[in-house]
């Protein structure tokens, strides 16, 4: 995605397309990826940007409420930002800390557990921890 189709997007989505907010969307836009902040930073700073890293977390959090980013949490130290934003699922290797999505049901869910009183589900993440086979535990 270019610069003019990211400018394009985050208008769509109500957001000022500024210089910062469109070198971190050039970076996570490019491709179907999971990328962690530190990495959306250390992509926008090669490319010689000079955006802050209040700045990207900043941009990445309005990204994430306006729809245009989702956020998987693969353990309580470690988030990634998801561009893919319809309803899937991850596999998360421990080893090497990649993502990677899960073909659309490739998943399902026999059964629900009893809502609390007043709720209704939103939806069900999964993500499903794998290691290299010749790791060691």
């Amino acid at each position: 995605m270019d610069r003019e189709q990211v400018a394009a997007l985050l208008a769509a989505h109500d957001v000022m397309p500024t210089q910062q907010r469109l070198d971190v969307g050039s970076v996570i836009f490019a491709k179907p990826q999971h990328l962690s902040a530190d990495q959306i930073i250390d992509a926008t700073r090669a490319m010689g940007s000079r955006v802050s890293k209040a700045t990207v977390y900043n941009t990445l959090n309005l990204f994430c409420e306006r729809g245009l980013l989702r956020t998987v949490n693969v353990d309580p130290t470690r988030q990634f930002y998801d561009p893919t934003t319809t309803q899937h699922h991850h596999f998360y290797n421990v080893d090497t800390g990649e993502l990677a999505d899960i073909p659309v049901g490739a998943v399902t869910i026999e059964a629900m557990a009893d809502l609390p009183a007043g709720t209704a589900p939103v939806g069900v993440d999964v993500v499903v921890r794998v290691r290299n086979r010749d790791s060691a535990f």
